[in-house]
């Protein structure tokens, strides 16, 4: 990472979101050694809400028995470094800071997404920005917000306190509603809340596969 990148508000934000992911990664591997089976949950979790979103990732805290305490901190620290990475880079590469090869199809993937969804936020602004971030529609969501309000323009500082804000609150709400969830569940079985968990994961897998085909079906998918 050169450090002129330091010279713009992106290449701040990257370092930080690396140093956020460098502690976190620390921490884990201390508790390792401390709470070996406790990280393997939080482990768990994280990867779901990286890879599935934060309703499996969440879930999968409650279904293990973990509190609001454990599950709302980590999943935000996840969305916020996830955030801090990815949209710079991302706005980096645009600007042709730095050259990303391997990232280039990922980027162009994202990038669809932000046009494909963009129409509400370029015409109603920050309120849009929030509104898009925080309604738990698939494909939406902080990154591709982020990437979004740098697509029309907005500061750097106004992307990441608006997209992280909604995305704290998103994540309050989800807490309330999917540990009601978790219980009502294990009532039923003990079983249960992994089962909603499965079909969390299920149910998102069908969604980019059916987003997938969309996008090579339509022209602007050939032309990405």
């Amino acid at each position: 990472m050169r450090p002129s990148l330091l010279v713009s508000s992106e290449g701040r934000l990257l370092y930080a979101g690396l140093g956020l992911a460098a502690l976190m990664m620390l921490a884990f591997s201390v508790a390792w050694f401390l709470i070996s089976d406790a990280v393997l949950v939080y482990a768990a979790m994280t990867g779901l809400n990286l890879i599935i979103g934060r309703a499996a990732g969440m879930s999968f805290g409650y279904a293990s028995g973990l509190s609001h305490a454990q599950v709302v901190p980590l999943n935000m620290l996840v969305e916020t470094i996830h955030v801090l990475v990815v949209y710079p880079l991302f706005a980096l590469s645009w600007r042709q800071l730095i050259t990303l090869r391997s990232l280039k199809p990922y980027f162009a993937r994202m990038h669809q997404r932000a046009i494909a969804h963009g129409t509400m936020v370029r015409r109603f602004g920050i309120a849009g920005l929030f509104f898009f971030v925080f309604v738990p529609f698939w494909m939406t969501g902080p990154v591709v917000g982020a990437i979004i309000g740098f697509l029309i323009g907005l500061r750097s500082w106004v992307i990441v306190t608006v997209v992280l804000g909604s995305t704290y609150i998103a994540i309050g709400i989800w807490a309330l509603l999917l540990n009601e969830l978790s219980v009502w569940a294990e009532a039923v079985n003990q079983f249960a809340p992994y089962v909603l968990v499965l079909v969390l994961v299920l149910a998102a897998f069908a969604m980019h596969w059916l987003h997938a085909r969309r996008d090579r079906a339509s022209p602007r998918g050939h032309s990405e």
